[in-house]
C-alpha cells in the first residue's frame, strides 16, 4: 500500500521532469589555445575565445524562446529572444539576436573555419569585433523585430528587421531604427546565393580613426553584401563583397574561405581577406590563410592556421599571426 501511495505521488514530479525534458535542450561550447603575433612585437600567449551556454525552450509547436550567455567575457547575455510562426513561411522573432546582415555573420563560431572566426570586413561593418570605433564591439547583435522564412519549397529565404543600431545589451542612443534586409535563393540544396543590407543612422560611441566621426555624434550609416555559400561532405566553400558608408567615407571588403576534407575527420582551410575601412586614404589589409582542422569527435576539432597579413597605409607595417585552437561542444 504505502508503494502504490508513493508511485502515486512521484507521478506528478515525473510528468514535470518529462515535460522539461522534452521542451527544453540545453548546449555549449568552449574556445581555447595558443595565439603568437608579432603584429606590434613578438607575442604570444595562451588565450580563451569563449565559454558560451545555450538553451532552447519549446512553448507550444509554434511559440519557442532561446538564451545565449558567454560566461568569459566578463559574462555578458549574447541572446534572449522568442519566435513565433504564423504560418509556414512566415515567423517573427523580437529580442537579442545576430543582426541578418551578410552570410558570415549569422553562422556560428563552431562552424566557421577561421580561429579568428569571422572577416575583417564582417567584423568592421556588421560591428562584431570592435574595429569600427563608433559602432563598437557588438558581436554582430542587437535588439528589434525581424519577420523572416522560407518560400516556394525553401527555394527562397527572406529576413527583414527593424533594430536599435547600437549593439549588443544597449538601448537606442538616437531613436532612430536600422531597417535589414536579407534575401538568397537556394537554386540547389548545397548552394546558396543573395545579398543584405543595413540602412539606418549611427550614434558614435567613440571617434573612428579613418572616418574622422566623432564621439555622440549622429551619421548616415549604410551597408550591403553580395555572396555565395557551397556545402558539401568534401568541400565547404564561401565568397561575398561588402561595402559600407559612413557619412561620406566609403568602405569596402571581400573574403573567400573554403575547407577541403582530406582524409576522413581531417581539413585543409585556405582564405584570402581583403578590407579597406577608407576607399580614399587606402587603409587596406590583405590577410592570407592556411591551416588544418581536425575532427576528433562530433563538433569537436582541433585547428592550427597561419596568417600572412599584408598591410598598406597609416604607418603599418605587414605581420603574422600563429594560431592553434580546441573546440570542445555538447
Amino acid at each position: 500500500m504505502q508503494n502504490t501511495i508513493n508511485a502515486q505521488e512521484n507521478r506528478p514530479l515525473n510528468q514535470v521532469v518529462n515535460t522539461l525534458k522534452e521542451r527544453i535542450s540545453l548546449a555549449g561550447y568552449a574556445q581555447l589555445g595558443y595565439t603568437y603575433d608579432d603584429a606590434t612585437k613578438p607575442d604570444n600567449t595562451f588565450d580563451i575565445k569563449r565559454i558560451i551556454f545555450m538553451a532552447h525552450g519549446k512553448i507550444t509547436d509554434r511559440w519557442t524562446c532561446d538564451f545565449m550567455y558567454d560566461f568569459y567575457n566578463s559574462g555578458m547575455l549574447l541572446e534572449i529572444y522568442t519566435d513565433y510562426q504564423f504560418f509556414n513561411g512566415l515567423t517573427a522573432r523580437i529580442g537579442e539576436f545576430k543582426v541578418p546582415y551578410t552570410i558570415e555573420n549569422e553562422l556560428s563560431p563552431t562552424t566557421v573555419e577561421l580561429i579568428n572566426c569571422y572577416s575583417q570586413s564582417v567584423c568592421y561593418l556588421a560591428g562584431v569585433s570592435g574595429s569600427d570605433k563608433c559602432y563598437g564591439m557588438t558581436s554582430g547583435r542587437d535588439i528589434g523585430l525581424m519577420l523572416y522564412g522560407k518560400l516556394f519549397n525553401d527555394f527562397l529565404q527572406y529576413k527583414a528587421a527593424v533594430m536599435n543600431g547600437q549593439g549588443l545589451n544597449t538601448k537606442d542612443k538616437n531613436s532612430q531604427k536600422d531597417i535589414v534586409g536579407n534575401l538568397m535563393i537556394y537554386p540547389l540544396k548545397c548552394l546558396s546565393v543573395g545579398g543584405s543590407f543595413i540602412r539606418g543612422t549611427g550614434h558614435a560611441i567613440a571617434d573612428s580613426e579613418y572616418t574622422g566621426i566623432k564621439t555622440g555624434e549622429n551619421y548616415a550609416k549604410k551597408r550591403w553584401s553580395i555572396g555565395g555559400m557551397f556545402t558539401s561532405t568534401m568541400i565547404n566553400f564561401r565568397s561575398e563583397y561588402l561595402a559600407g558608408k559612413d557619412k561620406e567615407v566609403k568602405s569596402e571588403g571581400f573574403y573567400a574561405t573554403g575547407s577541403l576534407r582530406l582524409v576522413q575527420n581531417l581539413d585543409l582551410i585556405a582564405s584570402f581577406d581583403y578590407f579597406n575601412p577608407n576607399k580614399a586614404a587606402d587603409f587596406k589589409q590583405n590577410n592570407y590563410i592556411a591551416g588544418l582542422q581536425y575532427w576528433f569527435y562530433p563538433r569537436c576539432r582541433l585547428q592550427a592556421q597561419y596568417t600572412f597579413c599584408d598591410k598598406k597605409g597609416n604607418g603599418l607595417k605587414s605581420s603574422n599571426l600563429i594560431q592553434a585552437q580546441v573546440q570542445v561542444r555538447f
